[in-house]
């Protein structure tokens, strides 16, 4: 089981390399999610003493006042072999064999990240011991809790430290060390006072209990130590720590734990239960407890490795991918991104997306019943039919058919479909911008960039701009090419006209009468219908063909042209991330890697038990 130790070990290493130590934070953490033992005691409560009397070092800054102002992450590794050696994360490379050198670094790197000033910070210390002395074992030394600030802390640091250690001991997945003096009313111990408010049940609370050799004489700590006088799920272990002139005379570690063995198997209060009491017999009951709750949390921790896996990679891919640092790479993102655009851009007018159904119903609806509207009564009324065929006979009447009066009444009529033709290019030219709008907040990747998006909208805008003025141009022709040409067929079917209906002596607005003029317009009215016929079939195919087909193949072409020429820095202009979601693709891109690392890991040592 040893392994499943190392294991948090490593994942907790981790979690402090990546900036994950529990804190609240928009980012999953798995540190939370970890079993760890944090240790929690008063000011001058033998804390520090406990935990060097489980290492067997002398290794922790002392003093007076707040002396751990950071938590220290202090991982215990048993090795074969003689050698005892520390490591900190912060220096990797580099071994302590001197003790000594080890609580000064503790000291200075406190004052790096806090100044000299006594506040305090929640960012960890790691500390790793590899001795063959210890058991495996993770510990979290908190800062001592406290009533009073000392010269040059705030008045708030009593709060933020039972903040901070709150913080730490209200998880779950936290086992609380409570280390309590013996030689004070228990009723008064910050740490069984913070930890009851945490865990009521006494469930994961562990309580140690210092300084029992310096109780008052008649006095003994039996009712504590069987659970008489504060009850909790497992029984309290009972330590003597060095004393004072032990610690200035550096009585070695080894003799002062042997002293330790023989105050409890000699004092008679104590030795009915000398076996499970001393700093040897809390490491090694703590490391077997540690093993016991990590093995009962490898099922959950596997399925929420697994569920923050698959959200850091659905987030991921809503952030998008990293912006290359190269020109190439720079231009090729763009191009992707341009693609994608594109390809929505078709999906619409293909009917895989919704709008571009509209298109077809201006061919089918709007259009035709814009020509349906066209006031042709007005060109062919009786008083206009009569002047223009009249003008066109001139100073003398035509003899069989005023031809350049059909002509004139058929090009006045005819002119009129200019209106709804331009009208149909302008609609369909509406509804393709409106589907650039669309997939423009369809293209996910766009939204990455937000100059990158104008830019694209821009372009695509200015390229219907130039198909409709190319349509409308096409368009138009048609309709002029029905003027400028008639349909000769349609009018030698017509019944020829012996005479003109009219007697030539009369005036010229009175040659003329009124049923020859009533089918003169008649027949103009059949011809009119005929080529509206005609241009409601032929002017939607040269809309399609310049506008919807040019807007399906070519819509972004005079785009990329242009990027092909632009320099680096115009580039990097067009791809302008915003900063914060480029730190946040980062951050959660390392999280990733610590959750799949995690997943291979504990996936490892589950297969092999």
């Amino acid at each position: 089981m040893d392994n499943l130790i190392t294991l948090v070990n490593k994942l907790q290493r981790a979690c402090t390399a990546l900036g994950d130590h529990g804190e609240e934070s928009a980012l999953p953490t798995l540190w939370d999610s970890l079993p760890a033992i944090a240790v929690v005691g008063g000011q001058s409560s033998g804390k520090s003493s406990v935990l060097e009397s489980v290492v067997g070092k002398d290794f922790l800054p002392r003093g007076s006042g707040i002396v751990t102002r950071r938590p220290l992450v202090l991982q215990l590794h048993r090795i074969d072999g003689d050698r005892e050696y520390a490591e900190f994360m912060h220096l990797p490379r580099k071994r302590f064999t001197d003790f000594a050198a080890v609580r000064k670094e503790i000291a200075d790197e406190t004052d790096r990240e806090t100044g000299r000033s006594k506040q305090i910070s929640s960012v960890p210390i790691h500390l790793s011991i590899f001795s063959p002395h210890v058991v495996n074992l993770t510990l979290i030394d908190l800062p001592g809790l406290t009533k009073v600030a000392v010269e040059g802390q705030p008045e708030s640091i009593v709060q933020d430290i039972e903040n901070m250690v709150r913080s730490f001991i209200e998880k779950p997945n936290c086992i609380i060390l409570a280390v309590s003096p013996a030689n004070q009313d228990l009723a008064t111990s910050d740490a069984i006072k913070i930890s009851r408010e945490v865990d009521p049940k006494g469930e994961r609370t562990f309580g140690v209990l210092t300084k029992i050799d310096l109780m008052d004489k008649g006095t003994d700590a039996v009712d504590i130590l069987e659970g008489r006088s504060y009850r909790l799920q497992t029984p309290w272990v009972g330590v003597v720590n060095r004393s004072q002139q032990d610690i200035n005379k550096n009585v070695d570690m080894i003799a002062a734990r042997r002293r330790e063995r023989e105050y409890f198997a000699t004092t008679p209060e104590y030795k009915h239960m000398a076996s499970r009491m001393g700093s040897e017999y809390l490491g090694k009951m703590l490391s077997k407890h540690l093993e016991q709750v990590i093995k009962s949390r490898i099922p959950g921790l596997q399925s929420l490795i697994t569920k923050t896996i698959a959200e850091l990679e659905t987030e991921l891919n809503r952030l998008g991918k990293p912006i290359a640092n190269d020109a190439g790479g720079k231009l090729y993102t763009i191009m992707e991104i341009c693609r994608m655009f594109d390809s929505i851009y078709k999906e619409h007018l293909d009917g895989v997306r919704p709008g571009g159904e509209k298109v077809y119903h201006v061919f089918d609806n709007q259009f035709p019943v814009a020509i349906k509207r066209l006031q042709f009564d007005k060109q062919l009324s009786m008083e206009n039919v009569k002047r223009l065929i009249t003008e066109a006979d001139g100073y003398q009447p035509h003899l069989i058919a005023p031809e350049q009066g059909y002509r004139r009444l058929i090009e006045s009529c005819l002119i009129s479909i200019r209106g709804p033709a331009e009208a149909a290019v302008d609609a369909v030219h509406a509804i393709l911008k409106d589907l650039v709008r669309k997939a423009i907040n369809e293209t996910h990747e766009l939204k990455q960039f937000p100059t990158l998006r104008v830019e694209v909208g821009n372009a695509a805008f200015e390229s219907l701009d130039r198909m409709r003025d190319e349509s409308k141009k096409n368009t138009l022709k048609l309709v002029d090419m029905e003027c400028s040409y008639l349909t000769v067929d349609f009018f030698r079917k017509l019944p020829q006209d012996v005479e003109k209906g009219g007697n030539p002596s009369h005036s010229i607005f009175d040659r003329y009468n009124d049923s020859y003029l009533r089918r003169i317009g008649q027949t103009v009215l059949s011809y009119v219908n005929m080529v509206c016929s005609t241009l409601r079939n032929s002017i939607p195919k040269s809309i399609v063909y310049c506008q919807v087909r040019e807007a399906k193949r070519s819509l972004l072409d005079h785009f990329f042209t242009e990027l092909g020429a632009r320099e680096m820095k115009q580039l990097s202009k067009l791809l302008d991330e915003d900063p914060a979601v480029m730190e946040r693709r980062t951050n959660l891109a390392k999280r990733l890697e610590l959750y799949r690392s995690a997943q291979s890991e504990i996936d490892a040592v589950a297969w092999s038990k």
